[in-house]
């Protein structure tokens, strides 16, 4: 989908892999039975996910599932009226409606400061203006939750494809997660009735705070399947090749690296049953998601070219997933927060730093 414009194809074919993980139940775990989840733990969501990534090698998927749950399902838990619950969350975990979030715009996102999209009283509710940016799931999402200012203060609300003054466009594109559809959200006197504000007024922060804590402490569980795949891939090739006579394997820098690889796995597996047990045990993981995230996406970049480099050509040949998952882990460095607004949150969580989302 990247370097050219997308066809209505892609969309719909993006829409339907994500019905797809719906119809697997994927969307419904550790989600309460009233509210019609699974009833299991954060423990078995990350297997779930794991088990995806192992399964599709798909980085964008991984993301959509990930902005999907984090952007709008989990906001909807956390924040919704019963109301708002009833309403939306049958059609969400079904994969009926497909949801995201919207924060970034062209001038502003890790700094929450600079967000300037506006919301403003009116006698039917809300009138929102603004331009959103780099936005998983446009345009084929249904409902973005999306942060602007009312009153000065920032608070999000939900807002449908379909509203008056609202387009979800398939522009701008990037390189990386290409399954991913992604774009603007431009919002021209975007009319939204009063019951679509989600939590409180001036909650924003909060809310943006919440929802990236989860995403970071858990969209590497879909990536760590995934990883997974290109160590299995890398070992295969390492005992077929050939080097005078030996298997490539056999040579200890090979070896090292594979190595390395799998220690490299093994702790971002630590690393997400750590995030999962601090939220089955309702404990904060503002810290340990920002370690997570650090960790798991600057190590997913090592392995992705510590794999070319074992594969040689082959890993560069067109249509190798290898290769792909380059451009992805480059990605996965910026999603969520960039690595340095990770170090920037430990700093400021041991008293050394300015915090920032």
């Amino acid at each position: 989908m990247n370097n050219m414009h997308p066809q209505i194809s892609d969309y719909e074919s993006a829409r339907q892999r994500l019905q797809l993980q719906a119809q697997q139940n994927l969307f419904k775990h550790a989600i309460a039975l009233e509210f019609g989840g699974l009833g299991d733990d954060f423990q078995g969501l990350v297997e779930a996910h794991t088990a995806v990534g192992v399964q599709c090698q798909d980085t964008g998927l991984i993301l959509s599932i990930n902005a999907h749950l984090w952007g709008a399902v989990f906001p909807l838990l956390i924040y919704g009226t019963p109301t708002q619950q009833q309403h939306w969350l049958p059609d969400l975990l079904s994969g009926q409606l497909i949801g995201g979030h919207a924060i970034t715009e062209p001038e502003g996102g890790s700094d929450l400061t600079a967000l300037t999209t506006r919301a403003s009283h009116t006698v039917e509710g809300f009138s929102l203006n603004g331009c959103k940016r780099y936005i998983t799931n446009t345009p084929i999402a249904d409902v973005l939750i999306i942060y602007a200012r009312l009153d000065q203060q920032l608070s999000a609300f939900m807002v449908k494809k379909d509203d008056v003054g609202v387009q979800f466009t398939d522009q701008t594109q990037v390189n990386g997660c290409v399954t991913a559809t992604m774009g603007d959200v431009l919002l021209n006197n975007c009319l939204i009735p009063h019951d679509r504000l989600l939590g409180k007024m001036g909650a924003g922060a909060m809310m943006i705070q919440s929802a990236l804590e989860l995403e970071r402490a858990f969209i590497f569980a879909g990536i760590s399947g995934i990883m997974h795949w290109q160590l299995a891939e890398v070992i295969g090739y390492a005992r077929e090749r050939q080097v005078q006579g030996k298997p490539l394997g056999s040579h200890q820098a090979i070896s090292h690296k594979i190595a390395d690889m799998q220690v490299r796995l093994s702790t971002i597996r630590l690393w997400l049953n750590e995030c999962a047990r601090l939220k089955d045990a309702q404990k904060r993981i503002t810290l340990v998601s920002a370690q997570t995230k650090l960790f798991a996406s600057e190590a997913f970049m090592q392995s992705s070219l510590d794999a070319i480099q074992i594969m040689g050509a082959r890993g560069l040949e067109v249509n190798n997933r290898l290769a792909q998952l380059v451009q992805d882990a480059l990605a996965s460095r910026l999603f969520s927060g960039s690595s340095e607004i990770q170090r920037n949150i430990i700093a400021a969580l041991l008293g050394i730093g300015i915090y920032t989302s």
